[in-house]
């Protein structure tokens, strides 16, 4: 009898090699799908006006590539004979969860395909839509939800007993819950920040000496990206625990300006400052509000005080605005012939007898 000829688990060397092979084959053919999808298939989709089958294929690309590897343990195990019926049994529940894991994982990816082409676009067009960042969270839960459902169908199918473990993750979960109530009490403080809506995304806050852009709210945390340009992660409950300023919701920013002239600046001199602020104003209609506050205000230490009140626009950019204001104010002035004045002091030398 030849080495092939063998008996090893029921089966010769020689048909071990040859279910070996076939799973080997499922690779080779996992090689040339990937081949097909990424130079036909995915060219062919570019094609096309819609976006949906282009992130369709995409996301299903591993999927497909996947279940051509379980295709090729299902046909190698049948290739296989075994005296013991439940060897086979066992070998085809494998095959069954894992066909429901790439089953969950397909149906997962169309969803997530389906909301960022078809139901965030639809949504982003009603009114008040593109602050809408209560989606991305039901997005994320429902892709949950679909995995743990998935997950359960494929234990059960293996044979484990799902009311049983049902019951101790209620239990588990219980005890979960009591020992993370900062986590609990973040999810609640996050649900309230979806119901009152104290700001939305890309809104300008102020919290607890933090001033930013609002990019992502989620479930437990909200991140804001501060004028620096750093991202901090921020605990929902400190949103319900203090006070929120929300910069964006001003109906215009108010911006206070002291400018300071020579004390050798005569009355006319000062009249031309005030109305070369007013005519800056008017000048800028595009980023200013039409109401604005300029006088002549004080007798300062080393300067005549002049105050400029202006308002920004909330469809302006409050830096940016201020820059093109302040860089105006310096050119007008120069040109007049006004000068600024600083901090300077005159000492008096009193000669002793």
């Amino acid at each position: 009898m030849s080495f092939l000829d063998k008996v090893f688990l029921d089966n010769t060397i020689e048909d071990w090699g040859i279910a070996l092979g076939i799973i080997l084959a499922s690779f080779v053919a996992v090689k040339i799908a990937y081949w097909i999808i990424s130079n036909i298939v995915k060219q062919l989709t570019s094609k096309t006006k819609t976006q949906l089958d282009d992130i369709l294929i995409e996301k299903l690309e591993k999927p497909i590539v996947y279940s051509l590897i379980v295709l090729g343990y299902w046909i190698a195990i049948h290739y296989l004979h075994f005296e013991n019926p439940v060897v086979l049994l066992v070998l085809e529940k494998i095959a069954y969860f894992m066909v429901i894991l790439i089953s969950t994982s397909i149906i997962s990816r169309v969803f997530d395909a389906l909301v960022t082409e078809v139901v965030l676009p639809y949504v982003e067009k009603t009114e008040h839509g593109q602050n809408n960042f209560l989606l991305p969270v039901i997005r994320k839960t429902l892709r949950s939800i679909i995995w743990i459902f998935g997950i359960i169908i494929g234990l059960d199918n293996l044979g484990f007993d799902i009311t049983a473990m049902i019951a101790g993750l209620g239990i588990g979960g219980l005890a979960l819950a009591l020992a993370a109530q900062d986590s609990v009490k973040n999810i609640f403080a996050g649900i309230m920040i979806f119901l009152d809506k104290p700001f939305k995304i890309k809104d300008r806050i102020q919290i607890q000496g933090f001033d930013g852009i609002v990019e992502e709210v989620g479930l437990r945390s909200t991140r804001i990206r501060t004028l620096d340009g750093r991202i901090v992660t921020i605990p929902n409950s400190t949103f319900t625990d203090n006070s929120v300023v929300n910069v964006t919701s001003q109906p215009s920013l108010k911006i206070v300006l002291n400018l300071g002239l020579t004390y050798d600046t005569d009355e006319k001199g000062m009249q031309n400052g005030v109305d070369i602020l007013n005519k800056i104003v008017a000048d800028h209609s595009d980023i200013l509000e039409e109401n604005c506050a300029v006088g002549f205000k004080d007798f300062g230490d080393f300067s005549l005080g002049i105050l400029f009140v202006y308002y920004i626009k909330p469809s302006a950019h409050w830096l940016d605005s201020q820059n093109t204001i302040s860089k105006e104010v310096l050119r007008r002035f120069n040109e007049a012939g006004l000068d600024f004045a600083f901090p300077t002091q005159t000492i008096l030398k009193k000669e002793i007898q």
